[in-house]
């Protein structure tokens, strides 16, 4: 391929460049021209219906909590992965990250059947005294939502953490035990430092996938929670018939989910220019 003339890449690109600007960029331009096909009052309608302000509230709190609960539990795996050998680490993500295949709507009736109220898990507590009303309710609340989500975000922050825990100089954290230091506290002081650009994109790309997703929602929780996908089902739906205002809320939804995965970028391109400078100047 590099031996190829600059017209022939030119060529084989077009196949993909058109493919992309005709199911990709054109829909979002389309679904940007409509939210102002009224002259922009479906904004007005939007920022004045309570029903998207706790939608966006909802969003939020899932986008936050979703990821945080899978950031903690894929830090743990990626540093449990990254102490195998490769044939084991490889036949280990391939399990980890298979949730990644499956559809919304497989991951919810999952759940339900494990967590609802008439789920396995549930069935097991009552078993023991616990109330299955309450323990089967869970699975339906905002909180129990952000759980299952991180059925699917777990994947994503291994992928992120493991590449740099793998490669990580742990001859470092055995230099800080000789001088004394605990092996908590040169984890603490030494390991953690140096993946804080990969905690902080791992956590912008899991947010933005929290933001975003619909279909697990709405098999799930239905109506019953209020988030961004779902404020927008409701105006496409057959209960609503608003499009200019379902546009509004798309652009505004896209809006949020390019800003978080452009911070996650941002960090990422500086990680990789100190990484860069680093290397310049130790050769």
């Amino acid at each position: 391929m590099i031996g190829l003339p600059k017209r022939a890449l030119i060529w084989l690109a077009l196949p993909a460049t058109v493919f992309l600007f005709a199911f990709f960029v054109l829909p979002l331009i389309f679904v940007a021209a409509d939210s102002f096909s009224d002259g922009g009052s479906a904004y007005g309608r939007v920022a004045s219906d309570p029903v998207f302000w706790a939608g966006l509230k909802g969003s939020f709190v899932i986008g936050l909590a979703a990821p945080l609960f899978s950031l903690v539990v894929g830090y743990f795996v990626s540093l449990h992965l990254a102490g195998k050998t490769e044939r084991v680490r490889t036949l280990l993500m391939f399990g980890i990250s298979l949730p990644l295949t499956f559809s919304g709507l497989i991951v919810a009736y999952g759940f339900i059947l494990t967590f609802g109220r008439a789920g396995f898990v549930t069935s097991l507590l009552a078993g023991i005294g616990a109330d299955p009303a309450v323990i089967g309710g869970f699975i339906f609340s905002p909180l129990g939502l952000g759980f299952t989500y991180s059925y699917y975000l777990i994947p994503r922050v291994v992928m992120v953490l493991l590449p740099p825990l793998v490669n990580f100089d742990y001859a470092q954290i055995n230099a800080a035990k000789s001088m004394g230091a605990s092996g908590f506290r040169a984890h603490l002081d030494i390991l953690l430092p140096q993946l804080i650009p990969g905690f902080i994109s791992a956590f912008c790309l899991t947010s933005a996938v929290a933001f975003g997703a619909y279909g697990t929602a709405l098999a799930l929780v239905g109506t019953q929670v209020n988030i961004l996908p779902l404020v927008l089902y409701s105006k496409i739906s057959e209960t609503g018939s608003d499009l200019p205002a379902a546009s509004a809320i798309s652009v505004i939804l896209m809006a949020i989910c390019i800003l978080i995965t452009a911070a996650a970028e941002t960090v990422s391109a500086r990680k990789s220019t100190k990484t860069s400078r680093r290397n310049v100047s130790v050769a």
